[in-house]
């Protein structure tokens, strides 16, 4: 095992400055895994003793674990092409120009203000979303954003005639056996997050949106354990061959850029990351609540964070700046 003692130091300062409640991390290197957990699950309204096999919601690292596969696998059979426009699959979107890929890779240029967005229903929030603007940045700037990806949601719904959230369960987290990895978890299992309006969310997405659109939401909503998540992650690294429903030539294709060289790189789905030496690419996602994953195909490495960074308040930039420490911290060490 490749000596990780400043990045695990750095995570298990976040407990001791109170920066977040507890974590359970894990350090992979090739077949071995070191896991750890440290700190309680909640402050709020009592103390609670944090378990190594707690289910956390995971925000948007959906989007790559569940929404991306899906598209993914359609790929891998040949029956999606990402250059096909968004408009074949939702006509009320009304620029040509926005292939999926653009949605993939963040570069789609769509964005625009919502009035009163946490408030609308499920439809009219849905509806705002398709009739967004494409702007300026259009394949021209990397701008990370959720409707992003729950457009794709509305592809996948196209194509199976079905939410996205139950085409996931069937297509990629039953086939992958993963127990743990869930959109409708049991409360007691989940470590809680902020509270909303009085109430402590505990088994329901923190995302407002992944509230409102329930089932339809393809860019968050997931929960998962560590146990799930090494397994899932020891596909993407190439130890597990057959775990991923889709072919490990395919899985090499996302440790890529996707991106035009004068657009900050990124992958389909993936953030990338590049080895500090030899300087090819890393996949990491991030989650609003506190998840981080980084995956290294060429050492076959990789660390998993899971903590709640909005427990009990929603507001928590330290976290943020932390984080940041952590992977560079990583990616150092995985160097050495």
């Amino acid at each position: 095992m490749i000596n990780y003692s400043t990045t695990q130091h750095l995570i298990e300062s976040m407990v001791s400055q109170r920066i977040v409640p507890g974590v359970n991390y894990a350090f992979i290197n090739k077949n071995q895994a070191f896991t750890s957990t440290i700190g309680f699950a909640s402050l709020y309204p009592n103390k609670t003793q944090l378990s190594p096999f707690a289910e956390y919601d995971l925000a948007s690292l959906t989007k790559v674990l569940a929404t991306e596969n899906v598209l993914l696998k359609l790929y891998d059979q040949g029956k999606l092409s990402f250059n096909e426009p968004l408009q074949e699959f939702i006509p009320e979107f009304k620029d040509s120009r926005v292939r999926l890929f653009h949605l993939l890779t963040h570069t789609s240029g769509i964005r625009g203000w919502i009035p009163h967005r946490d408030e609308l229903n499920h439809d009219d929030l849905l509806n705002a979303i398709i009739h967004l603007p494409v702007t300026d940045e259009f394949n021209t700037k990397m701008r990370y954003a959720d409707t992003n990806f729950i457009l794709l949601g509305l592809v996948i719904k196209k194509i199976y005639d079905a939410p996205v959230q139950e085409v996931a369960t069937q297509e990629i987290l039953k086939p992958m056996e993963l127990k743990h990895t869930t959109f409708h978890p049991n409360k007691t299992d989940c470590t809680p997050t902020a509270i909303v309006q009085g109430q402590l969310l505990q088994g329901t997405p923190h995302d407002p949106k992944a509230r409102q659109l329930g089932a339809d939401c393809g860019s968050a909503g997931l929960f998962s354990n560590m146990t799930d998540l090494i397994k899932i992650s020891k596909g993407y690294l190439g130890l597990d061959r057959n775990i991923l429903p889709y072919s490990q030539e395919l899985v090499s294709e996302l440790f890529d850029n996707k991106n035009p060289h004068s657009v900050k790189a990124r992958s389909w789905g993936w953030d990338l990351r590049f080895d500090p030496k030899a300087n090819y690419p890393i996949i990491l996602h991030t989650g609003f609540t506190g998840t981080l994953i980084i995956l290294d195909r060429i050492k076959q490495s990789g660390l998993i964070l899971l903590t709640n960074r909005v427990h009990p308040s929603g507001h928590n930039l330290v976290f943020l700046a932390m984080r940041e420490k952590i992977i560079q911290s990583f990616l150092k060490e995985n160097a050495i």
